[in-house]
């Protein structure tokens, strides 16, 4: 089988799979966006897919991700950086990304206000960075996010930086909680932020294995990486 046939058919079962969580749920699909994880893999995949229909692209770091934007060049593709991102780099991603879904601090989301400013400034970038902040559904720092006590603080650090725009939350559940259990608090901080920044009602949540359970709880936006893509072609470093 070709790889334009197998991410087609992947595709195609993700859709249904969508489809169904939502009929499940009482959403309507058009509520719940399909962000395609394309980490790890060649911009050939990222082509194949576009030419699938795809428009919105996940990656998780930022040499990697500006490779590929460069090999594409298609400007009508927003790119989403999902993973962990030092300070140090929001410079170079503040030249090509669309989101940022991983802000869990106060230092980050100022450092990169200024490189939004910077980029805007040589002509890099014409619209604000699109943030969401990571909450940390266990106050574990070592896997990233914000402790749930210092949500509100960071939220209004974003809302108030004219080159941000907070879009909402993103979590990942803890490898040791129930999905249900961590969605159902996701959803409660959720509801937190929404009451002081009624504006930020999108919810980056669920992935491959409980995407179904994220729909439940409210997850605008489900990042699908395995269950698309396949098994990694090549090893994390």
């Amino acid at each position: 089988m070709s790889r334009r046939s197998e991410l087609a058919e992947a595709l195609d079962r993700l859709s249904h799979r969508l489809d169904a969580a939502c009929r499940a749920a009482g959403r309507s699909r058009d509520e719940v966006a399909l962000l395609p994880v394309t980490k790890f893999f060649p911009a050939a995949d990222v082509q194949i897919l576009y030419d699938l229909g795809c428009r919105e692209f996940g990656e998780s770091r930022e040499q990697e991700a500006s490779a590929k934007v460069a090999d594409t060049g298609h400007e009508d593709v927003r790119w989403h950086l999902i993973g962990r991102l030092q300070r140090n780099k929001s410079r170079a991603v503040a030249r090509w990304a669309y989101a940022v879904h991983s802000v869990d601090s106060v230092r980050l989301a100022q450092t990169l206000a200024r490189a939004v400013a910077e980029a805007h400034d040589e002509g890099e970038r014409a619209a604000a960075l699109q943030v969401f902040v990571q909450v940390s559904l266990d106050d574990d720092p070592s896997r990233g996010g914000v402790a749930a006590a210092g949500l509100a603080e960071l939220a209004d650090v974003v809302a108030d930086a004219a080159q941000l725009n907070l879009k909402g939350l993103m979590a990942i559940p803890p490898l040791d909680v129930e999905p249900e259990r961590a969605f159902a608090r996701l959803a409660e901080l959720r509801a937190a932020l929404t009451a002081g920044h009624p504006g930020a009602t999108e919810l980056s949540a669920g992935m491959s294995n409980d995407l179904e359970i994220a729909v439940r709880h409210g997850s605008t936006c489900v990042r699908v990486g395995t269950a698309l893509m396949g098994s990694r072609p090549i090893i994390s470093d």
